[in-house]
């Protein structure tokens, strides 16, 4: 057998060898040509995004922390899991604590724009086909214990800083949401950029029910081409770098579409602005 097999292969390569083939040059014009203004960018992936229910909010660089507290606290969401070793999770430590909690809004509302897709339930409302996460009852507002009915939950901050067989208990039974940096988003597709790393763990975004991810308005790019080349994808990548365009969600073979199955049921993108 083991001849019949040198036999075969050797026939192969002389054959190989002796027409040799030039691959055509790639043509990469198509995708160049998309292109969007930078004005357009943010509307045109907003929009694409908000269509498979992913949830967008909006702040600056100084008050991002504040704005995000401000929202989990209005979600009734009780810990936040973060990379301490970051610069976003530093700069949400310093500017966690500024500013009050935003006063009561009414049970079930959202301070995130978020699209509803036809045919799919709206984040402000139970999911039939997914059962809740089992720290937090439903998505609206939840009373801290010890507070008084419909005061406003204060989030904990739990940071991500030791390995995960230690964290592994809290991360799947008690952790409500979890926020990650990203490279951008892209406007052909309406996706984010992640890139994992030892600091900010693929956990952070996958585990939790709600994700939250931070987005600045001056990194969106209009093909993956583009930022590939831009952010010079080929000197080196992380284990798995990630396009994600809004929550988990799968469906079976009925067709019932249901969310937070294979990751996060919520996804948060929360735009930062110069």
């Amino acid at each position: 057998m083991p001849d019949a097999r040198n036999s075969i292969l050797a026939t192969l390569r002389a054959s190989r060898d002796a027409h040799p083939l030039t691959p055509p040059a790639s043509d990469f014009a198509p995708i160049d040509a998309k292109r969007w203004a930078p004005e357009e960018r943010l509307p045109r992936i907003r929009r694409l995004m908000e269509a498979v229910h992913t949830e967008f909010l909006d702040a600056t660089e100084a008050d991002w922390p504040a704005v995000l507290r401000g929202f989990l606290a209005r979600e009734g969401v009780g810990t936040l899991l973060y990379a301490p070793a970051t610069d976003a999770g530093k700069r949400l430590v310093e500017g966690w604590g500024k500013g009050p909690l935003p006063p009561r809004e009414r049970e079930g509302t959202h301070g995130a724009s978020h699209g509803e897709g036809e045919g799919h339930a709206g984040h402000g409302s139970p999911d039939p086909c997914a059962a809740p996460h089992p720290s937090q009852a439903s998505l609206g507002l939840l009373p801290s214990p010890g507070t008084g009915e419909g005061e406003m939950v204060r989030p904990t901050l739990i940071p991500y800083d030791r390995p995960i067989e230690d964290l592994k208990p809290r991360l799947f039974g008690s952790i409500d949401a979890g926020l990650t940096d990203s490279r951008g988003a892209i406007a052909e597709t309406g996706s984010l950029i992640l890139w994992p790393s030892a600091e900010e763990p693929r956990s952070l975004s996958l585990v939790p029910h709600i994700h939250v991810a931070l987005l600045r308005a001056d990194a969106l790019y209009d093909s993956f081409r583009q930022a590939m080349n831009e952010q010079r994808w080929a000197d080196g990548m992380p284990t798995n770098a990630l396009l994600v365009s809004g929550p988990s969600k799968t469906a079976d073979i009925e067709q019932t579409l249901a969310y937070g199955v294979h990751g996060p049921k919520r996804l948060v993108v929360l735009v930062v602005h110069p």
